[in-house]
């Protein structure tokens, strides 16, 4: 018995005026997806939203707020933890760390390279401060 052979897609296309596009304005490069890379993906979004959907859900729609006390407090509080203090200053030979601007946080296991060092700071998380002293460095918070 002779097996039928199925005829691919491309050839069953052929003689087709749109050759599977649907209408001819279709098929012609970005102007049909409405622009190039995130370009119409706005508030009408229509021929992007199935993509949007798929790979970008939170794109879309409403989050919420910040007030702007906060984020203008949370722009001015600069914060540095341990490790970035152990890397910048264990080679200097001063004996006082000077981070009056700064609020100190996080712990960390390279602790030995800064002992016998003094840290001076604006403020100081309370496990960093335990943590510290526990370790032979005095703390200094200074009030700007």
């Amino acid at each position: 018995m002779k097996i039928k052979r199925k005829r691919n897609k491309r050839s069953r296309i052929r003689g087709r005026r749109t050759c599977g596009y649907g209408s001819r304005k279709k098929h012609r490069g970005k102007g049909s997806k409405g622009g190039k890379g995130m370009a119409g993906t706005g508030k009408r979004a229509g021929q992007k939203l199935t993509w949007l959907k798929k790979y970008m859900p939170d794109y879309l729609g409403k989050r919420g707020f910040i007030s702007h006390k906060k984020l203008k407090r949370l722009k001015q509080e600069k914060i540095i933890t341990l490790d970035e203090i152990i890397s910048r200053f264990y080679m200097k030979e001063e004996n006082i760390i000077d981070l009056s601007e700064y609020k100190v946080i996080g712990k960390s296991e390279k602790i030995d390279l800064i002992k016998g060092k003094e840290i001076v700071c604006k403020d100081i998380s309370k496990s960093s401060k335990e943590f510290l002293e526990k370790n032979g460095i005095k703390v200094v918070i200074k009030n700007v």
